[in-house]
């Protein structure tokens, strides 16, 4: 390995098509020679061409830099003949290498031939968990010096650290590992497989002395096993002075909060007694250590642990690992914690093992494959979360997810989710998510009969948790994709590999291959027959428009019954045959080798998909009766490629409390807390919807009175009605409000809306305009990843502007300064067509009861204060609510929205004297 010479490169250019006229203004190449960085070469270049300014923002390299250097065609061959003989390396190749050869061509030079190492393949293979592959995020998470992102030489000397910690990592693996990701580099974009071969060699030469265990010759990393901790005497500090003394060992600047002590006083009481209490707590009192430290001592006192569910398993994650040490040094005593989360979360290893034999070669496919098997040293879960995985990526991981319980011999002492359910035995705390609790099965069941209490944190996202994880969604694409994985003939599908099996053990039959083929096409034409019934209506063409996208509840399509039936007729004889087709395998399964029988494994994880299509398929078409809406969504655009049909239930309560019945019977207390548990018109709106009987108390917290002193309410006045101008004409004002904000801001803001559609126009607007492109423009639906990835964005970039839709209103904490004004670009009011609302609003208004007061409106108002709550994290924190949409000084409710907010200043100004008193609060 340390005899490879590697020249690792990066280019600045003038944009990204040099077809175009784009050149290259800077060039920097390191060279490495036995593992060491031995020379530089670093040149500006005169592309003969003014520099962009967003080039020149982003590189901070300036006209007059270049001015005085270069033209690329006088050092075109001084830079081929550095780069012969080398191993040409940089941070997507993809772009430096493509770029400096059309260059080459373009100066005469002869093309370059040599090989090349991407360090965005290689890191994204070695670092499968890295949070984002982008040099900048990358280099920082790993600890590896980066001075000026997007300057050549300093690009270029990241790119040489990282390639070479890549290497050292490679050589750092298993020998195991080594031959299963080497037999798989060959389908690799760059010339990885050079590496992993070399490591190979030298691994062969020592003893491995990896202490990793083997299933089924995949060398993997074992999950943690719990142990019974010795007795632990504790009480609960019962005075305010104890508390104080508990929390001051804890938090070096700790500050004595009146609601911080009630809550943990009423959290601790729920638990002792068995009872329901509702805690409504502000932001910055120190919410979850206040519930933990309570729900610890009452664990130890029971030697029964104390279930915390939160809304996300990211959210799961952070408790782990920002709380637990807290509460631990608080109390003076180990804390055993576990983090449980849904089976599906988990790898199967069985099943990957067979993936591993059957051998599909994608590129996708193999590409995961070799992330896998380098997570698979490293994880101590085998939560499949904390892998960063491509489209492609998250399809195979579907395809290795554990989907029951069932586990084979050589599994059941090394299984990940089954060792974290028996850790639950020995832990004072469990943390899960709301998708857990809501579920029921053997996970759950265990889980609820070894625990003695139960806290619900941001406890009003139950109902949004209850009603997504009852949904069933039909999706058209996803469909035709399982259809295609069995149903196709070509020569790597299962079916020709499961023919080749037959064959081999003289077990195909004509007349039955011809049969299945025959049930498979009766099949196809009557699905294509039902898709054309709903996506062809002229009722879904006549269908609520949300930008291009057409809501219509199915009982509004007169749809043809018999075509829905025809497909689960011809759907259900397909399965039968499919299984009868390999029945003769399944009964001489010993008889096969180890890969026939990872293929006819396949085959039935293909076959056990479509099964449950089938009852999604009977739920959604079949069963008109049942309870719940049924709603199509299609683009049209994309007929019938994004068409996409969904049920939820309209009743949260009942989903709700049928979940914590378990809890709810045998007495154990469950404590529910979020900032947001009431409307101040209506203080039970979210008690009813959670189904929480009406004599539970809701404890409503107050925040301490100087910590909103920083913040500041603005409602522009001079903003057109929203509702009396066309959409177009409002987001032109949008975008200007937000453009004059951010310039005397200097970004670091949130802009909130209610619809995509309104985002993404407005997005566009201003991207369009130009005058915000030294600015980081993060779009929710626009930019790539999660909403953790994209938040994560935000704070890494001084000057950015965050465009976020619903999921954003909450749930997402930027504390001090990296956030300073949240921007309201229209009420938070559900739209009347979205499907589950309109189901609900219908429901009201036959029970007599007025839909928009008893339910509209308290949601809205509850979506404010959340929205609200994402700007002052601190008593420190200082900002400004900028809200756009008039409606809230013009309408009779609208004064129920500022009710509900913190008592901070309110100003009704125009736009230009907002951005006046902001430019006077900079400059102070």
């Amino acid at each position: 390995m340390e005899k490879l010479k590697f020249a690792v490169v990066d280019l600045e250019t003038t944009g990204h098509s040099p077809e175009k006229g784009d050149r290259i203004i800077q060039i920097a190449i390191m060279f490495i020679e036995n593992g060491t960085l031995t020379n530089e070469y670093v040149r500006f270049v005169n592309p003969n061409q003014r520099i962009p300014v967003f080039i020149q923002e982003l590189t901070d390299i300036t006209n007059e830099e270049v001015e005085n250097a270069p033209v690329f065609e006088e050092i075109a061959q001084e830079v081929y003949d550095l780069l012969d003989g080398w191993i040409f390396a940089a941070h997507n190749t993809n772009f430096d290498l493509t770029f400096l050869q059309k260059e080459f061509e373009r100066c005469g030079v002869k093309r370059w031939k040599g090989k090349q190492i991407d360090t965005v393949e290689l890191s994204k293979i070695l670092y499968p968990s890295a949070v984002s592959y982008r040099l900048k995020e990358l280099t920082e998470e790993l600890g590896i010096t980066l001075s000026s992102a997007h300057r050549a030489d300093d690009d270029a000397r990241a790119t040489s650290s990282l390639l070479l910690r890549c290497i050292d990592k490679v050589k750092g693996l298993p020998e195991p590992t080594l031959t299963l990701l080497h037999k798989r580099s060959f389908t690799l974009k760059s010339d990885i497989s050079l590496l992993f071969y070399l490591a190979l060699v030298e691994s062969r030469r020592v003893s491995d002395k990896t202490n990793l265990s083997l299933f089924r010759g995949i060398p993997f990393r074992q999950a943690e096993r719990l142990q019974q901790l010795h007795p632990r005497k504790i009480a609960f500090p019962t005075t305010q002075e104890a508390k104080d003394q508990l929390l001051n060992q804890a938090y070096s600047t700790y500050e004595s909060r009146n609601a911080q002590l009630q809550f943990m006083d009423a959290a601790w009481e729920s638990l002792r007694t068995g009872t329901e209490i509702m805690v409504e707590v502000p932001t910055g009192i120190g919410k979850t250590i206040s519930y933990l430290l309570p729900a610890a001592v009452h664990a130890i006192q029971t030697n029964k642990a104390v279930v915390v569910s939160t809304y996300t398993n990211h959210l799961a994650d952070k408790i782990i690992a920002e709380e637990i040490h807290t509460v631990s040094t608080a109390l003076s005593v180990p804390i055993h914690v576990v983090i449980i989360k849904g089976r599906s979360n988990y790898i199967s290893l069985s099943k990957f093992a067979e993936m591993l034999l059957s051998g599909e070669s994608t590129y996708d496919n193999t590409f995961t494959e070799m992330q896998l098997l380098v997570w698979l040293t490293e994880t101590l879960t085998g939560d499949v979360n904390e892998l960063n995985l491509s489209g492609g990526g998250m399809l195979y991981i579907d395809r290795i997810r554990k989907r029951n319980s069932r586990l084979a011999e050589d599994e059941k002492d090394i299984d990940y989710h089954q060792i974290t359910l028996e850790n639950c035995k020995y832990a004072d705390l469990v943390i899960t998510n709301h998708a857990l609790l809501l579920s029921d099965g053997p996970s759950k069941k265990q889980i609820v009969d070894e625990t003695s209490g139960l806290i619900v944190d941001e406890g009003h996202q139950l109902i949004h948790a209850a009603y997504k994880t009852n949904e069933i969604i039909f999706s058209y694409t996803n469909w035709k994709y399982v259809m295609g994985q069995i149903g196709s003939e070509s020569d790597d599908q299962i079916s020709r590999r499961i023919e080749k099996i037959l064959v081999r053990k003289m077990w195909n039959r004509s007349r039955t291959r011809t049969g299945l083929s025959e049930a498979f096409e009766s099949f196809s034409i009557a699905f294509d027959h039902a898709i054309q019934e709903l996506s062809g209506s002229n009722s879904i063409q006549r269908g609520h428009l949300k930008g291009s996208r057409l809501h219509v509840a199915l009982n509004e399509i007169p749809a043809d019954q018999t075509k829905f039936q025809e497909v689960f007729q011809t759907m259900n004889n397909f399965i039968e045959k499919a299984i009868a087709y390999v029945s003769p395998l399944d009964h001489e399964i010993e008889s096969l080798s180890s890969k026939e029988q990872a293929i006819l494994a396949e085959w039935h994880y293909w076959i056990n998909e479509l099964r449950v299509k089938m009852s999604e398929w009977i739920e959604l078409f079949l069963e008109n009766g049942s309870e719940g809406t049924v709603w199509i969504e299609q683009d049209q655009r994309s007929v019938p490629g994004s068409l996409t049909v969904i049920k939820s239930p309209i009743n949260s309560a009942e989903v709700i409390r049928k979940a914590l019945e378990s809890f709810i019977l045998k007495e154990r207390g469950i404590v529910w807390t979020s900032g947001t548990l009431s409307v101040k018109s209506d203080e039970r709106f979210v008690a009813r919807q959670l189904g929480v009987d009406s004599t539970v108390p809701v404890i409503k917290l107050l925040a301490p009175k100087h910590f909103y002193t920083g913040a500041q309410i603005f409602i522009i006045e001079d903003m057109p009605d929203i509702q009396q101008v066309a959409q177009a004409e409002y987001v032109e004002e949008v975008a200007e409000a937000i453009i004059q904000t951010v310039m005397v801001t200097e970004g670091r803001l949130f802009v909130l809306f209610t619809s995509q559609d309104m985002l993404n126009k407005t997005h566009e607007l201003i991207s369009d305009s130009g005058l915000l492109e030294d600015y980081a423009l993060i779009a929710q639906g626009i930019s790539s990843g999660s909403r953790y990835r994209l938040l994560k964005s935000f704070r890494q970039y001084e000057k950015a502007v965050l465009f976020g839709t619903n999921s954003f209103w909450e749930g997402v904490d930027v504390p001090g300064n990296s956030l300073t004004a949240i921007i309201v670009v229209r009420l938070p009011f559900s739209s009347p067509t979205e499907p589950v609302f309109k189901a609900k609003t219908a429901q009201l208004n036959r029970m007599g009861k007025n839909a928009f007061t008893s339910y509209a409106l308290p949601e809205a108002i509850l979506r404010l204060r959340q929205g609200f709550g994402r700007l002052i994290r601190s008593s420190s924190d200082t900002g400004f609510f900028i809200i756009l949409d008039r409606r809230i000084e013009t309408k009779s409710y609208g004064k129920k929205f500022l009710e509900a907010l913190p008592d901070v200043p309110v100003k009704k100004v125009s736009l230009a004297r907002m951005v006046h008193e902001l430019n006077n609060c900079y400059n102070k």
